[in-house]
């Protein structure tokens, strides 16, 4: 009988990869990263990467191997999880994948619409015209191309909305017909458990603050300056990390430090939020669902088999 993977979800900041490990050690498992910015080399610290200490504990995949120059993204990721899984399963070791990218968690589970790779100068050009014809202009030339897409993005979605126009310019389909496509399925026949955590927002909050202050003093600003040396695209994923664009902002003195403190605190916080909203109305199916932090949690509790 092969071994269900287990997920552990839920928001930034309230200890699933440490809940991870303590796991991992009782049932004989490894970790899987579901989490998309903590797949770059180049961002330790503000991503809060594990410790070099947890990856001698455990072995842990997907962390810090794709360079930041990459536009790293879902179907990348669901490619590169199905090999680690079949190694593992083959091996009947359990496979815990952590995370709160719920976009990357939920295309596993539910397939992919296999749409072709958007080349590097589509998404230029698609950025050219926003910066040359504003947000405005972009959004009625998308309704020309495809209205049947606008229904379910907001107009502040840029990275969406950059998708839609996109996809149509180098394929000449529109994304909506796309979309009505039969999926790329990575999960078949294969008996997952998704652990959720959604403890109380003021009590992330209080954590969030907390953390970004400690990366501030843990080297996140020297980080971050040697992210900037690299002279990467802004417009790619890394660069637009949370804590990235505040602390760049302080390096160039256009904010102070406090400011810029105050700013990261403020994007994580936001993001705590919409990850719990996205959580709580996702249509996954929950096998367990905690109102807690993972820490407390008797592990004890938990049946997988």
């Amino acid at each position: 009988m092969s071994l269900p993977l287990i997920f552990i979800v839920g928001p930034t900041c309230i200890g699933k990869s440490s809940f991870a490990i303590n796991l991992a050690k009782k049932i004989g498992g490894e970790i899987i990263n579901a989490d998309s910015m903590q797949v770059y080399k180049n961002l330790n610290i503000l991503t809060a990467r594990p410790t070099a200490e947890d990856y001698k504990e455990i072995p842990h995949h997907l962390y810090g191997y794709v360079e930041g120059a990459e536009r790293y993204n879902v179907a990348n990721w669901c490619n590169d999880i199905s090999n680690i899984l079949k190694k593992n399963k083959d091996k009947k070791i359990y496979s815990i994948i952590v995370g709160g990218s719920g976009m990357y968690i939920d295309k596993f589970i539910n397939g992919l619409v296999d749409i072709p790779s958007i080349p590097e100068s589509i998404k230029k050009e698609s950025e050219k015209f926003i910066l040359e014809n504003g947000m405005d202009q972009f959004i009625k030339e998308i309704k020309a191309i495809d209205s049947e897409s606008l229904i379910n993005i907001s107009n502040t979605d840029v990275n969406r909305l950059r998708r839609v126009w996109e996809v149509y310019n180098f394929t000449n389909i529109k994304l909506s017909n796309w979309l009505k496509n039969k999926n790329k399925n990575y999960l078949l026949n294969q008996k997952y458990k998704l652990l959720l955590f959604t403890p109380d927002r003021k009590e992330i909050y209080v954590k969030v603050n907390r953390r970004f202050v400690e990366m501030i003093n843990n080297g996140g600003l020297e980080e971050v300056k040697k992210l900037n040396s690299l002279n990467l695209d802004k417009s790619l994923p890394i660069m637009r990390a949370h804590g990235v664009p505040e602390i760049t902002s302080y390096l160039e003195k256009i904010v102070s430090l406090e400011d810029c403190i105050a700013k990261g605190q403020q994007v994580t916080r936001n993001y705590v939020k919409r990850q719990l909203t996205w959580w709580r109305s996702t249509s996954l199916r929950i096998y367990d669902s905690f109102d807690k932090f993972p820490e407390e949690i008797d592990l004890n509790s938990l049946k997988f088999t």
